[in-house]
């Protein structure tokens, strides 16, 4: 018995763009926390001379090339002009500074991501957006996407080519 039939693949040929929002996540030991309690006075208060004597003799180039997290874990009042000379310090050295948790950081990136797309290259294509990844991706990402993607694409689907789920398809 000699069968022979082709196998097609059907996904490969149904015209679809899978795009992979992994791809822009920010490297996860790239993003470092400048937690300010430490420099808090029994964790409590920060003094203004003690903190600008910190600042001055701390080694900054530390961070090179980092994108930083200034936080405070305690329940502290801090001053904002404490956070304002941190981010100065900072800034000539790093890729960028943010106020918040690394998991803020890592939203902000992602934000600054999605809106750096030319998403006119997508315009009238019909778009699945890859779930379930090994890489995080913050719903905030998917949200900023979709949106900006709405505006232009044929189709929005979420997950594999084999297995999507529809988001938007443009009525003619």
């Amino acid at each position: 018995m000699d069968i022979q039939e082709n196998i097609v693949n059907k996904v490969a040929q149904s015209g679809l763009i899978t795009i992979d929002l992994a791809e822009y996540a920010p490297i996860q030991e790239d993003i470092l926390v400048y937690d300010i309690k430490d420099n808090l006075f029994h964790g409590l208060i920060l003094k203004e001379k003690d903190f600008r004597d910190f600042v001055k003799q701390h080694d900054w180039s530390q961070y090179q090339g980092k994108h930083i997290a200034i936080t405070c874990s305690t329940d502290a009042i801090v001053p904002t002009w404490a956070y304002m000379i941190l981010a100065n310090k900072l800034t000539p050295f790093t890729k960028s500074v943010h106020f918040g948790t690394k998991e803020e950081v890592v939203r902000n990136l992602f934000a600054e991501a999605m809106q750096a797309i030319d998403y006119t290259a997508y315009s009238d294509q019909r778009i699945v957006v890859k779930g379930c990844g090994d890489v995080y991706v913050p719903e905030s990402a998917f949200v900023s996407f979709t949106h900006k993607l709405s505006e232009v694409a044929k189709s929005i689907m979420y997950g594999e080519p084999c297995s999507t789920v529809p988001v938007f398809k443009r009525k003619n």
